[in-house]
């Protein structure tokens, strides 16, 4: 792994610290409860969280205006811009930090580059949409290619707690992610795209049961022999809503947890909603497992 990449204003270096990743929700569903659209001042709002973000510590933005919590209604390419490029052309002016657009659709991800985002969350890791690996390519962006076995077929949902994924089956639950995360990443690859610009993300929360999100998260480190830098996030998650039987806006606690012990496991980079307080999760651990 190479242990070095500027993204946009920002050089990061791999292993000296965890990364922090602040979500900016352009969407009316979010599972967390975030979602700014349908907000009279939502392009204000979006423009105070990321200050506020970066205020409380977060080195990358990530922008996204189609919900991906289980069971929610996919949204066209069209809608998806009229959310995310006012707000990716508005952090761009006034935030000095990295701008990813969450996005598995190539003109989303093109016209998201061309308005001052730097780099591509694909959250299907180019299984929707390959050809997002060429515009990468031509922006010479990076691009975060994150497992997904999600099936609508597969979700249950429960008013309290929200949506999870059951009966999801897998021969070998680490072979298998690292094998199907192996095969984005040929893509990515066959497009040209250099080995540097690419980090993974194990899925957290896509088509995995509560059990299976558990196993992965406590084993993480074996993605290190991939070779990229890894993303996680299981911000408010499904799995510890059921784990711990508390609804999206009590999940506090239950994610530091899942920080801390995947910043042990080897993450390189936290995606979070509390920026100011899994930070500090992220540096007290940092403190203790990088000394």
């Amino acid at each position: 792994m190479k242990k070095e990449l500027t993204i946009g204003p920002t050089h990061f270096v791999w292993g000296r610290k965890t990364y922090i990743m602040g979500i900016i929700n352009v969407t009316p569903d979010s599972f967390s409860g975030d979602g700014l659209l349908g907000e009279p001042t939502w392009l204000n709002k979006a423009s105070q969280q990321a200050q506020d973000f970066a205020t409380a510590g977060a080195d990358i933005l990530d922008v996204g205006g189609e919900s991906t919590r289980p069971g929610a209604a996919p949204v066209k390419a069209a809608e998806e811009l009229e959310r995310v490029l006012p707000v990716i052309k508005a952090l761009s002016r006034e935030t000095n930090l990295p701008i990813s657009i969450d996005t598995y659709k190539a003109s989303v991800a093109a016209a998201a580059l061309e308005a001052g985002a730097h780099l591509v969350n694909d959250v299907w890791g180019l299984r929707m949409e390959p050809e997002l690996a060429e515009v990468c390519v031509q922006y010479q962006a990076p691009l975060i290619l994150m497992h997904n076995r999600s099936q609508p077929r597969n979700t249950v949902q429960e008013a309290r707690l929200g949506g999870r994924y059951i009966g999801t089956e897998y021969n070998d639950l680490l072979a298998d992610i690292m094998q199907e995360l192996q095969e984005s990443i040929t893509i990515a690859q066959q497009a040209g795209l250099p080995d540097e610009l690419i980090l993974i993300d194990p899925g957290i929360g896509f088509g995995k049961t509560v059990e299976q999100n558990l196993t992965l998260l406590n084993n993480l480190d074996q993605l290190k022999a991939l070779g990229y830098p890894i993303l996680l996030g299981p911000s408010n998650k499904s799995f510890i809503g059921f784990t711990l039987d508390l609804p999206p806006n009590e999940r506090t606690e239950g994610t530091a947890a899942a920080i801390a012990i995947g910043i042990v496991r080897g993450a390189d980079i936290i995606r979070v909603h509390n920026v100011q307080v899994m930070s500090r999760v992220a540096r007290m651990t940092d403190a203790i497992v990088r000394a």
